[in-house]
């Protein structure tokens, strides 16, 4: 069994239902939808397409919303600028006409008023880097420093720069909508840079009465300087390499990567390590030796998951790249980084001792699992995020909506059953899922944390338990 998870965005080569139903026979464990390129319809029909094949197969995909988030943008030109080292660039707000040859307005009223005189301004994800030389009435005047083409509409960052853009669009609000109706089991908040941002998007989703969670992105510098309260905020975290690695330098882009991960261990919450892992498998077949190293090293790194974008949605080799992402990840878990990880979870209460307990004896005793019955998935979580070093956490859930969530996290493989009041019924459910499914063996030795029943009695504790034949 895998541990880390694998994120598939889809789009038009991946959104049939072969293509679904390969990727899930793959073991893909979250299906993301990108909201700054998907269409209502289309979401619709393949979120419901998806979940009617994830139970056919009887393996339970989670979905996952990503918002677009605020973006600040270049205006339309009558014909993309050719720009030359030296050239100068304006850019206006609030309608103001440019006063140098090229010219474009930005959508960002603020602009003008946040940036400093030499301070970086960059467009095009990166690709034309400009210094701002002058301000001027509404206007600022930029010198370029590497030469390319600015077409219309192109993004624009601002490094360092705490812009005063709102936390959710009316874009974002009209997609949070689709996102409840749908169903989704994670949202993932564009550009979140602080916690309260966090707070605004978990109020809306408690008006709406959904259990969906939140992962927050890390885009900015700003979200950087504020990392340990969203993560104290947030469901879970994304490493969203694409933009950040435009906003900071490229030395800091590792660091902050591990930085990240290394706080989400420690919090007992999920991270995703996103954004460019095979990005050359958009075209070509094979992946680079750089890539492959990438991959191994979020794998090291022990994060949660790692994403396919642009990969897996208009790239013309989607399933290879998942095939090749879970051979690295297999054969990276195989090694010693599984089994000499130490955890930095310290135990707050007597039932995370408890759980805690349940790791050291499973790991001892090289049980083939351990194996938790919860309603909410807390238990789950929590022990999988203690990094077992040879068991699988087999999670049982009554909860549809709390199996589909579990699949974002480590090393977890849940299922639905029905609960009943005697718990050594539910151990008997539990072991023919377990024999059933092939997952084990009669024989085999599991780890239980469960309730059990003493003299009418019912105690939380963890047991060992010897799988029987059915």
């Amino acid at each position: 069994m895998r541990r880390t998870k694998i994120i598939a965005t889809l789009g038009p080569a991946t959104s049939t239902p072969a293509a679904l139903t390969e990727l899930i026979s793959l073991g893909v464990n979250v299906f993301r939808f990108n909201m700054s390129h998907a269409p209502h319809d289309w979401v619709r029909k393949t979120a419901a397409t998806a979940r009617e094949i994830s139970t056919k197969l009887g393996h339970e995909v989670a979905l996952l919303l990503d918002t677009q988030g605020p973006a600040i943008r270049t205006g339309v030109v009558e014909k993309p600028y050719d720009l030359k080292i030296g050239d100068w660039v304006s850019f206006t707000v609030r309608g103001q006409k440019g006063t140098v040859d090229i010219t474009t307005d930005c959508n960002y009223p603020h602009l003008v008023e946040d940036i400093e005189v030499g301070k970086i301004v960059i467009v095009d994800n990166g690709l034309l880097r400009m210094r701002a030389l002058e301000k001027r009435h509404n206007e600022i005047v930029c010198e370029v420093l590497t030469p390319g083409v600015m077409g219309s509409r192109r993004h624009i960052n601002l490094p360092g720069v705490d812009v005063r853009l709102p936390a959710l669009t009316e874009k974002d609000y009209i997609d949070l909508e689709l996102a409840f109706e749908c169903q989704m089991d994670f949202i993932a908040m564009s550009f979140v840079r602080r916690a309260a941002d966090i707070e605004l998007l978990r109020a809306k989703i408690k008006e709406k009465g959904s259990g969906v969670r939140i992962v927050a992105k890390i885009e900015d510098q700003i979200a950087v300087k504020n990392l340990e309260d969203i993560i104290a905020a947030c469901d879970g975290l994304m490493v969203a390499r694409g933009d950040l690695g435009i906003e900071v330098p490229y030395e800091e882009l590792p660091i902050i990567q591990r930085r990240a991960i290394n706080l989400c261990l420690a919090a007992v919450k999920p991270v995703i390590v996103a954004t460019h892992l095979l990005e050359s498998m958009i075209t070509n077949p094979a992946p680079t030796r750089a890539e492959i190293t990438d991959i191994a090293n979020a794998v090291f790194e022990h994060s949660d998951a790692i994403m396919l974008s642009g990969e897996t949605t208009t790239g013309k080799y989607p399933l290879e790249c998942v095939e090749i992402m879970d051979r690295i990840a297999r054969r990276i878990e195989q090694g010693n980084t599984v089994i000499s990880y130490v955890s930095p979870v310290k135990p707050y209460s007597p039932r995370t001792h408890l759980n805690s307990t349940a790791v050291y004896l499973a790991n001892n005793i090289k049980a083939a699992g351990i194996c938790v019955f919860s309603h909410s998935g807390k238990t789950a979580r929590y022990i999988a995020g203690l990094r077992p070093q040879t068991s699988p956490v087999y999670a049982f859930t009554p909860n549809l909506d709390v199996c589909r969530s579990l699949s974002l996290h480590y090393g977890i493989r849940a299922h639905v059953i029905e609960f009943h009041n005697d718990p050594n019924e539910n151990l008997l459910r539990m072991q023919a899922r377990l024999l059933e499914r092939g997952y084990m063996q009669p024989g085999d030795s599991i780890v239980v944390v469960s309730d059990l029943v003493v003299e009418k009695e019912i105690l939380h504790a963890i047991h060992v338990h010897t799988l029987k034949s059915a």
